[in-house]
């Protein structure tokens, strides 16, 4: 179950962009990290454009090359506008829908609860963080598991800020995907047109 184990504050700063969540790095050196990065840059080409676009999407879902290969294959394959198709599949991942309902505060801490085996889908427990959740599927805490210091905080502090595309249920501390979201309802600052761009050179 490869993963980034890097640094985090580099990565944000590179991009410009709080993909991990809030950095005081970012908001101290709002420029890229590096000893040039204060300095005059170079006008960037379009192909690093795109790349830089490709690698700041997979930073933010945590998904590494191959698979992020894999999943913008099967995207280009389904109907519909391929980049959204892409940001659909990612959002449907079980380790961003877990992040997603609140249960998580990050989207890494969403990743160890599922492979530390506290998250069921339709009363299964599913301990893989790429699992492709379909709409309907009821992703829930274990049973066990819902007296988890982590998740209770994370439900105090998160639990009011869903999205329209998902439900929650506070009595059985479960929720599920109610619809595919739309690109206007997928808050990550990414240019997915740029994605397709690089992947059909």
């Amino acid at each position: 179950m490869a993963r980034y184990r890097g640094p985090k504050a580099k990565i944000a700063r590179r991009f410009n962009d709080p993909i991990f969540g809030p950095s005081k790095a970012l908001q101290k050196k709002a420029y890229p990290p590096g000893q040039h990065g204060r300095g005059r840059r170079r006008k960037q080409s379009e192909y690093a454009i795109q790349l830089m676009e490709k690698q700041k999407a997979k930073y933010t879902y945590g998904v590494l090359e191959r698979q992020f290969a894999n999943l913008f294959d099967k995207a280009s394959r389904k109907e519909g506008i391929t980049g959204t198709v892409l940001l659909q599949l990612l959002e449907s991942r079980l380790d961003n829908l877990v992040y997603r309902l609140g249960i998580a505060p990050t989207r890494r801490a969403a990743r160890q609860l599922v492979t530390h085996k506290h998250i069921t889908v339709n009363g299964q427990l599913v301990n893989i963080p790429s699992f492709q959740t379909k709409v309907g599927d009821v992703i829930a805490i274990r049973e066990r598991s819902k007296s988890l210091e982590a998740i209770t905080n994370s439900l105090a502090t998160r639990g009011g800020k869903r999205l329209p595309w998902m439900e929650w249920d506070n009595t059985l501390l479960a929720g599920k995907m109610i619809a595919l979201p739309q690109r206007d309802e997928i808050p990550e600052n990414i240019q997915e047109q740029l994605i397709v761009e690089l992947y059909s050179k």
